[in-house]
């Protein structure tokens, strides 16, 4: 009886203090819509990478966030029903399915018994308990088991278990202690204590208490709770074999299973359906107090506490569901009733918050209860604004106004038939201004007076920031009104301002429809606040003041912080994943540290320096699952990763386990190598097409709710062969091939036209040196005929002595002339001997009227060679035009043979008449050898490229004396 009364006054207390939430702001439900093709889950697990996977009906999913990737048959799955899995230290996951089909995944492909022979040692007749230790999964029978099954590394072996027991007994395994060896046992058919026996030295060890039939135990390290219909007790086990009870606690439903999480915390699933949680952990050595039940439609199967403190649900037919630490902790500390309507206005009064629903409905937050103001239950309405000042609220919903008194608790409704309110705003002390469709109104609340001040227009906001003046809002444009004089004028055109607030002295914070936040003066726009600038979005709906550098701005995206730094502005966005039960929110209040937000899922209470304090960066990296190169996928990406032309096509295949983020998750990467432009990507696969040959590093960052990225870059490196054409050396070659070709190409190309160049110039060669030929045949019959005149002029004077040694000399110079005419180049020494003899036979025949000198200078070489019989016709010439018309004095030729300067310089001078008058005339039409040698002089500097420079001067220019001079410049050619 003493039981029974404790149990039913527990219940009662249960039943009269336990919160009931069937349906908490923030909690998400993923289901087939969402890519779970499956409504019945089992048991969930999270992996080392982050990763949830649920086993199902349907085969085994493994959720990254944001995609569900399933595995069933066609992935090599015999049994589809998946209990559970399991991750070991090696990264395989092992997985268990009905009907002793064992599996696990290893490099993205599942090893089954028909892969592995090995899994077909596991052989259970009922579904076994699993036992998870590094890289070893340890299995046996729950009721009389035989055998230990170890699995490790893809081998089975098989510890026996001799446990001693009668016919009658039924032994049964409540938990599994690998470190000291033990299982723990009870026999089902006796009375008798629990028991420890140890799997090595299989000897039994009685324990202190023992364990009734219908008991089922759950056991978390040395806590082990038994659950009996509606009981539980908590026992924490010492020294191996010690029970000891920490306390009982009594429910007034049938609890299906038990869950304790990670942290300790208590989970109590019920056979009919909802979860009870506890405030207090096992760790806290505290009573448990009345838990919070959640979720009572939905037959929980499995719960999981993740590295996140995020709660998972599996669910018998619903899918899964997920719910925050934050959204979680907020119902269970600080649990407010009544606490999901929609709210599309928010104010404060004193240390109330009044909360204005979508329909004709308020309510009054206080002292952690919303206590409702119902006002019309059939009219469905929305407030657009609420006014408060000391007793008096002003309800503004969309067809009517309500004045309220806090302390009288009395209503009265506003005669408005003739407006159509848009919003609501203070105004004077103790009035209020209306805006409507038909202009904007005054009205004093104490005397229920209306005043007009603008008629026939429709506005949306105003504020008053003078005694008699107004910054009025329509749709469109922003004025300045007199209230006095009526008169306005526009201010600011093409703005859709929604809500007006004073933030300090001239500076006015406007929120507009489609521009974001305009900061104005009364003269100017100061300063406009859009997306770019950190917003979450354009479209603002109200503004909440902190302090005269901050203020809050409400929108359907979340609440945005925004702190004027001098010209600089810090923002700071809050979505439903910091806490807001949804992103749709109506307006905010601040009192101290506390935020209170109106939200279309109800009231969010959150602390100011909690939000400020959260992490810029999310604390987790992005998972490179694989990567797929051509046709082939790697997961091991440890080894080398490289590939060739034509295989240069990749695709990352990532995830960003940020479940906070729900889903609102992309990526940010760039190819190093490639180039340095940073992408943004929603998609979980980067595929990257045709990549030249080279060594990359693919760098990838997550991007999770608001923007926030993760505190690090995921990198791999990967390496792009070349063909063997597309190789440096290859390159290399076909460049000194392709200059060698040119090269052949271009001397080739030269060497014929320098072919056909030498061809014209050996033509021009051959004609130059017939030329020489026929010049030199012309000079020798010229010579000889003016020596025949000579000896014709002697004997016709009958001077037979003089005409014998005439002939003498001229044998001696025929002889010579005929040997050299055949010589190209003769020594300097012969032609002075040659011109010698010639000068001397001219002595002979014009009778001494001449005398001559032949001077070698000591720097000239006697050897040189210089072009044969050049000098003899210039000698000539000086003899036949200047001596014989000499009257006054004897004539005189100086031959001088000089060197200087390189160059061989022969001077050719006599002290005849000059040429002052006749030089033309010598030049162009005189002596038939001077023309000869002008001519040889050019064919010898075309034939061998002796530079040879005649110069002819009247001495009497130059010397101030009589005669002639020529000079030869010309290079000596060596013996």
């Amino acid at each position: 009886m003493k039981k029974l009364f404790i149990s039913l006054v527990t219940s009662s207390i249960f039943l009269l203090s336990s919160i009931f939430l069937s349906q908490i702001p923030g909690l998400v439900n993923y289901s087939e819509e969402e890519g779970l093709n499956s409504s019945y889950t089992y048991t969930l697990s999270q992996d080392l990478n982050g990763f949830i996977w649920i086993g199902s009906d349907n085969g085994l999913f493994r959720f990254d966030g944001k995609e569900f990737k399933q595995y069933n048959k066609k992935n090599g799955l015999k049994n589809i029903e998946v209990l559970s899995c399991h991750q070991l230290s090696n990264g395989e996951i092992f997985i268990l399915s009905f009907l002793n089909d064992f599996a696990y995944l290893k490099d993205g492909r599942i090893i089954n018994s028909d892969s592995n022979k090995e899994l077909k040692k596991i052989h259970f007749e009922h579904n076994p308990s699993i036992y998870i230790h590094q890289n070893a999964v340890y299995m046996y029978e729950p009721i009389n088991p035989k055998n230990i099954y170890i699995y490790r590394n893809g081998k089975v072996t098989t510890l026996p278990l001799f446990i001693n027991r009668n016919r009658s007994s039924n032994i049964n395994v409540i938990s599994f202690d690998l470190d000291n060896h033990l299982l723990y046992l009870s026999d089902k058919n006796s009375k008798k204590n629990i028991e420890a026996y140890n799997i090595i030295t299989k000897r039994t060890i009685s324990c202190n208490i023992p364990l009734e039939k219908t008991t089922m135990v759950y056991r978390k390290d040395d806590f082990y709770i038994f659950k009996s219909k509606e009981k539980i007790e908590i026992y924490k086990l010492y020294n191996k074999v010690h029970f000891k009870k920490i306390q009982t606690y009594f429910t007034h439903e049938n609890i299906q299973h038990i869950l304790i999480d990670k942290n300790y915390g208590l989970w109590l699933c019920l056979e009919d359906g909802g979860v009870l949680h506890f405030k207090e952990t096992l760790l806290d050595n505290r009573k448990l107090s009345n838990p919070v039940k959640f979720l009572d439609k939905y037959i929980i199967n499995s719960i999981l506490v993740d590295n996140d403190n995020n709660i998972w649900f599996s669910t018998r037919n619903n899918g899964i569901y997920f719910i925050t630490e934050k959204f979680l902790t907020n119902y269970m500390h600080l649990p407010i009733k009544s606490n999901s309507a929609y709210i599309t206005a928010i104010a404060q009064n004193g240390s109330d918050i009044i909360l204005g629903y979508n329909e004709a409905k308020s309510g009054i937050y206080r002292s952690h209860t919303i206590k409702d103001i119902v006002f019309d239950e059939n009219r469905k309405i929305e407030h657009k604004a609420i006014v408060s000042e000391g007793n008096t609220i002003i309800f503004g919903l969309s067809r009517s106004l309500i004045q309220y008194n806090t302390v009288t608790q009395k209503k009265y409704t506003l005669n408005t038939k003739d407006y159509n309110p848009k919003n609501l705003l203070p105004y004077t002390k103790g009035s209020v201004l209306i805006c409507s469709s038909d202009g904007l109104t005054a009205y004093n609340y104490n005397n229920h007076t209306y005043s007009q001040i603008l008629q026939h227009e429709r506005i949306y906001t105003a504020l008053l920031y003078d005694t008699d003046s107004l910054f009025v809002g329509s749709f469109k444009d922003l004025y300045k009104m007199n209230t006095q004089t009526k008169k306005k004028r526009l201010f600011l055109e093409g703005y859709y301002f929604t809500d007006i607030k004073k933030l300090k002295h001239n500076v006015y914070v406007g929120a507009t429809n489609l521009n974001g936040i305009i900061l104005f003066s009364n003269s100017k726009i100061l300063k406009t606040i859009i997306p770019s600038s950190g917003l979450l979005t354009s479209q603002i709906k109200k503004i909440e003041i902190e302090n005269e550098n901050v203020f809050w701005a409400s929108s359907n995206s979340g609440l945005s912080r925004v702190e004027l730094r001098g010209d600089n502005l810090k923002i700071n966005n809050f979505t439903q994943t910091d806490g807001l039960p949804s992103n749709v929110v109506a307006g905010c209040v601040i009192k101290g540290d506390t935020l209170f937000a109106g939200t279309s899922k109800g009231l969010g209470i959150l602390s100011i320096r909690n939000l400020l304090s959260q992490q810029k960066f999310i604390n987790k990296k992005v998972i490179i699952n694989s990567i797929t190169i051509g046709n082939q996928e790697f997961f091991n990406l440890k080894q080398k990763l490289t590939t060739q032309t034509p295989n240069n096509n990749i695709t990352f295949n990532l995830s960003f386990p940020d479940y906070a983020s729900q889903g609102k998750i992309s990526y940010k990467y760039k190819i190093e190598g490639l180039n340095d432009n940073w992408e943004i990507s929603n998609s979980p696969k980067v595929i990257l097409n045709s990549l030249p040959p080279g060594s990359y590093t693919f760098k990838v960052f997550g991007l999770g709710y608001n923007g926030k990225q993760s505190y690090s870059s995921s990198d791999i490196n990967f390496e792009i062969k070349p063909k063997f054409w597309q190789t440096w050396w290859f390159k290399l070659i076909m460049i000194l091939l392709g200059a060698a070709m040119l090269f052949i190409f271009i001397t080739l190309y030269f060497q014929k036209k320098r072919n056909k160049k030498l061809e014209s110039l050996y033509y021009e060669k051959k004609i130059a040196e017939l030329e020489l030929q026929a010049i030199k045949a012309q000079i020798n019959p010229h010579f000889i005929y003016n020596c025949l005149n000579s000896i014709q002029f002697l004997l016709y004077k009958k001077d037979y002595a003089e005409t014998e040694n005439y002939l003498d000399v001229f044998s001696q110079m025929i002889r010579k002339t005929l040997h050299y005419s055949e010589k190209t180049f003769m020594p300097i020494q012969e032609e002075a001997e040659y011109l010698s003899l010639y000068l001397n036979m001219e002595k002979l025949r014009l009778k001494e009227q001449f005398d001559y000198s032949i001077y070698i200078s000591e720097t000239v070489d006697k050897s040189w060679t210089i072009p044969s019989l050049l000098i003899q016709p210039f000698v000539e010439n000086a003899i036949k035009h200047g001596i014989p018309k000499l009257t006054d004095r004897k004539g005189k030729i100086d031959i001088r043979f000089d060197y200087y300067e390189a160059v061989l310089c022969i001077t050719i001078e006599d002290n005849g008449i000059g040429i002052s008058s006749k030089d033309q005339e010598i030049i162009k039409s005189g002596s038939f050898g001077v023309k000869l040698s002008q001519k040889r002089i050019e064919t010898f500097k075309q034939l061998f490229e002796t530079n040879i420079i005649l110069v002819i001067k009247n001495r009497a220019e130059q010397q101030q004396k009589q005669g002639t001079q020529i000079k030869l410049y010309i290079t000596p050619h060596e013996n």
